[in-house]
């Protein structure tokens, strides 16, 4: 058995992204390469691997959003190698580089099987984020409505002012990147967005953040006419009221919750109800 002194703690390259996405396939997760490239283009410094004998065994990723807030993400390690403090390491190197760069509070969300790593690391639940899914129909996809049109720099203020932290660089990216986009406005004002992607098991709806509930679900019926015929993941906040009944009206099936935590200070940044749908667990 290789003892965890054996094990080194290093910055995660492009070079490590086939064994990282071997690690994120053993977990069942749907990120896609492209969701790693994001990663790294967005905190080079700040993303880390596990080696043993030249092998990829565990990764962790980070994502600043200014120095209020910063996101957790993708800690992954072998099965082979659980269970001796690979995951509480890489978490360790996360946490110095953040403290380093003078962040404040950090979050991320959490698996059940993961949640005692973060708490023995000074993590506190704040809420639950909820997954669901939706098996392709055997539709096809519609043509959404036409959207109402806004700059991107409107939509990236409504999302700083909704989220609670300035994560534009994230936003823009997903925007250049989004296989849909949907906007609503009214009266000049920005009242919702929603993104959709590619997954590596399902299309990816999410972040979707609106000021009202009936503007988040004119959004999520545009984004589900959009991807109509294929499987759907969305991870959602339990903020909303009629959630469940909204989605499972909708023909999605609760498949897992997830635990947001946070260390540091106190910050109603990645809390806020206007949040409909995250991100993704790995940037909130």
């Amino acid at each position: 058995m290789t003892k965890a002194a054996d094990v080194e703690i290093r910055l995660l390259g492009a070079e490590d992204l086939p064994a990282a996405m071997r690690l994120k396939e053993a977990a069942g997760w749907n990120q896609t390469e492209e969701d790693w490239r994001r990663l790294l283009g967005l905190e080079p410094r700040g993303c880390f691997a596990a080696a043993s004998g030249g092998r990829l065994v565990g990764t962790a990723t980070t994502t600043t959003y200014g120095r209020e807030l910063a996101w957790v993400g993708m800690v992954l390690v072998d099965p082979e190698f659980r269970r001796r403090g690979i995951a509480s390491r890489l978490m360790r190197a996360a946490l110095a580089y953040l403290d380093g760069e003078g962040v404040r509070a950090v979050k991320l969300d959490a698996t059940p099987d993961g949640r005692h790593v973060y708490e023995a690391l000074g993590f506190e639940a704040e809420l639950l984020i909820e997954r669901w899914a939706r098996g392709a129909d055997g539709g096809q996809d519609a043509n959404p409505s036409p959207q109402d049109s806004a700059g991107l720099a409107e939509i990236l203020e409504f999302d700083r002012d909704a989220f609670g932290a300035d994560r534009a660089r994230l936003v823009e990216l997903l925007f250049a990147q989004a296989a849909g986009t949907f906007v609503r406005t009214a009266g000049g004002h920005v009242k919702g967005y929603a993104l959709t992607r590619a997954g590596a098991r399902a299309d990816y709806v999410g972040p979707l953040v609106a000021s009202d509930f009936e503007t988040a679900s004119g959004l999520l019926d545009e984004a589900l006419a959009r991807h109509a015929g294929r499987p759907l993941y969305i991870d959602v906040t339990t903020r909303f009221e009629s959630l469940a009944g909204t989605l499972a009206g909708r023909g999605f099936l609760k498949q897992r919750d997830l635990v947001r935590m946070r260390r540091g200070a106190r910050t109603g940044a990645g809390t806020s109800a206007k949040v409909f749908a995250i991100a993704g667990p790995e940037v909130g």
